[in-house]
């Protein structure tokens, strides 16, 4: 299965954020010509990752239904916390990462598309699940690019939703009839062998807004493709999230709920994590050699990305050889893809080998 032509070296996480943190990062592994990604000799050298955490080095993610107010709450939380703000990833986050100036075709970001589900979540086509499976491997890229940062900087992540509470709106697609039995298990096959691999939020945060109010917002959006989402469908979401995913990460994370009200009172939230302990979950177990194997592992966009991809027909996400071969012909047609950044004349680059 290929959802996407990765580049075999893509920014990493502390590198693709590094322009908005004010958080210096450490230098034995840099120069003032370029970041080098980190490796074996930093570690050998003498850097460590727990010398740099402070009070606020975790990661929290901020959880709720759509539109609940998920976005505001987790900006003002970084803003007066002294942490970095992840908004929630769309289907062009791969785009983001690469620095693309101009988002690529959907055919080369999972060949799906948000509005279609919105407007028609039972298509023959299959894009209800490829969405959903495109969406968790960007979450999980986000993810790796949020732990990254955490390691590499000292500074927490402030997240909107995470890899670990996409299986809502698996649960919640599957209930409504919108994708197979069959994506159902590809799917948590496909997160069985990956999530393993990642330690859960420090912290989830719980916006509980009631499916009729998020209906009414999604409705005052003014998006067109969000004016007719099902008010079962909103409340799958709502249930797999209060009877399922809570439930669950309250074994290894700590746990906060508030309304709609509650959560625009920062005072308030900011107060009630103060006063958490933090006294659960496999964080706690980390130490510099557990932190540099998996500093090693998130800065590796490419193994993280390989995660996802196992030997499995599904002919919802299954691309066939013809098929992968002609997307990739098409991707090095695009405009300073045919070779490595820096060597492709047509986008004006002008080393000396082009001379």
């Amino acid at each position: 299965m290929a959802l996407r032509l990765f580049r075999l070296v893509v920014p990493s996480g502390a590198a693709a954020w590094k322009a908005v943190s004010p958080v210096a990062t450490a230098q034995i592994h840099t120069s003032a010509v370029r970041n080098l990604r980190y490796g074996w000799w930093a570690y050998a050298l003498g850097e460590r990752t727990t010398s740099r955490f402070k009070e606020n080095s975790k990661i929290i993610s901020i959880d709720g239904n759509l539109a609940c107010g998920k976005g505001a709450l987790a900006q003002k939380l970084a803003d007066k916390l002294g942490m970095l703000y992840m908004p929630e990833p769309d289907t062009h986050y791969v785009d983001k990462m690469t620095k693309e100036k101009v988002p690529l075709d959907k055919a080369f970001n999972g060949n799906c598309s948000l509005e279609k589900f919105y407007l028609e979540p039972k298509a023959s086509d299959g894009n209800s699940y490829r969405l959903q499976c495109w969406m968790y491997l960007m979450r999980l890229l986000q993810y790796s690019d949020a732990v990254e940062h955490l390691l590499s900087t000292g500074q927490g992540v402030i997240l909107e939703r995470s890899p670990f509470s996409d299986i809502v709106f698996l649960e919640a697609m599957f209930k409504e009839g919108f994708i197979r039995k069959q994506c159902v298990d590809h799917y948590n096959e496909v997160k069985g062998v990956s999530i393993c691999e990642f330690l859960p939020p420090h912290l989830v945060i719980y916006v509980d807004v009631p499916a009729e109010e998020v209906q009414k917002n999604l409705k005052a959006s003014g998006k067109s493709y969000l004016q007719n989402v099902p008010l079962s469908y909103l409340k799958r979401i709502e249930t797999a999230y209060k009877k399922n995913f809570l439930p669950k990460i309250s074994e290894e994370a700590e746990v906060l709920a508030y309304n709609a009200t509650q959560a625009q009172d920062i005072e308030r939230v900011v107060e009630d994590i103060e006063y958490l302990k933090f006294e659960k979950g496999p964080w706690l177990e980390q130490d510099d050699v557990t932190f540099h194997h998996m500093r090693m592992f998130v800065e590796d966009k490419q193994r993280v990305a390989n995660m996802t991809c196992i030997p499995r027909y599904l002919p919802e996400v299954t691309v066939g050889a013809h098929e992968f071969d002609a997307a990739y012909y098409a991707f090095k047609s695009l405009p300073g893809k045919k070779y490595a950044e820096g060597y492709n004349e047509d986008v004006g680059d002008k080393g000396i080998w082009l001379k």
